[in-house]
């Protein structure tokens, strides 16, 4: 029972950084910078706590570096979509990562297929996106920009496959994280002018940003990887499916009426939510039959 409750305390966390990136007033590409340059601290110091050395070879740490850069442009979409949209829209977009996954993941991957409920899942997921953009069309370049934010995610996800049981989860989220604050760092001249340092957060922003970087990534990542030794992979992924549902009613909680969206948005984000949560049910149903 403890270990269900963390689990949805660290998903709770997940849903609360939409939240965060509209309350810190900073832009998108400093938000990051700082995100990702604490946590890279906050997981060098557990690497240090637990006796992992953060050394690797040029190759390993550059391909690190490599998959951490698509995690910061993943933040930095998903951020300016929370600014250009409200956090509800952004998060309603995030349950289609598992379906751009699993059209993606056998291009690189020759092993695996395509299979006809992912498509079929896929095709709901598109008229539930479809009637997003038909309901709330105001919208349309918010959540369009977090779309391409969860495309990211996904790619993330399926390279960081390979890497997750290679190396000690500080040290792999450390690097990435590093290499997220590096790309970002790097895009800053060309989008913000004045200086190429990230602007200095005022107090209130300044703490918000610890929780971010502290809570909801690295003691979060710490706590999921924790829990992945106990908890069947299956229950964890439907389980995370609840992201997007207890963000949007913590958008609603912190912002009011600014948040609140039509009818037709929450039938249409509802049946993206089912869709997801229901597909690894029927995947592990026809697993069983097949057995």
């Amino acid at each position: 029972m403890r270990d269900f409750i963390w689990l949805h305390l660290v998903i709770l966390s997940w849903g609360f950084t939409a939240i965060l990136g509209k309350l810190i007033t900073l832009g998108p590409l400093d938000l990051v910078i700082w995100r990702a340059g604490l946590a890279a601290l906050g997981f060098a110091a557990v690497a240090k706590w637990v006796g992992v050395s953060m050394k690797l070879p040029r190759n390993e740490a550059l391909k690190l570096l490599g998959f951490g850069a698509v995690i910061g442009l993943h933040w930095l979409l998903f951020f300016l979509a929370a600014r250009l949209s409200t956090a509800s829209m952004t998060l309603s977009a995030l349950p289609t990562m598992m379906i751009f996954g699993s059209v993606l993941e056998p291009m690189f991957d020759k092993s695996k297929r395509w299979r006809l409920s992912e498509l079929t899942a896929g095709v709901v997921i598109c008229c539930a996106v479809w009637m997003i953009y038909q309901v709330e069309f105001r919208y349309w370049l918010g959540f369009t920009v977090a779309l391409m934010s969860v495309i990211l995610a996904a790619l993330f996800t399926i390279g960081n496959k390979q890497l997750t049981h290679r190396y000690h989860f500080a040290v792999l989220m450390g690097w990435q994280m590093l290499g997220g604050c590096l790309v970002c760092l790097i895009l800053r001249p060309f989008f913000v002018e004045g200086s190429l340092l990230p602007a200095w957060p005022d107090l209130p922003d300044f703490l918000w940003l610890l929780v971010l970087a502290l809570v909801c990534t690295v003691l979060a990542y710490a706590g999921y990887a924790n829990l992945l030794r106990r908890i069947p992979i299956f229950t964890l992924n439907v389980a995370y499916n609840m992201e997007p549902v207890y963000g949007i009613i913590m958008a609603a909680l912190f912002f009011g009426d600014t948040e609140h969206m039509s009818l037709g948005f929450y039938i249409a984000a509802s049946i993206i939510v089912a869709s997801v949560v229901i597909l690894p049910m029927m995947e592990k149903r026809r697993s069983s039959t097949a057995v």
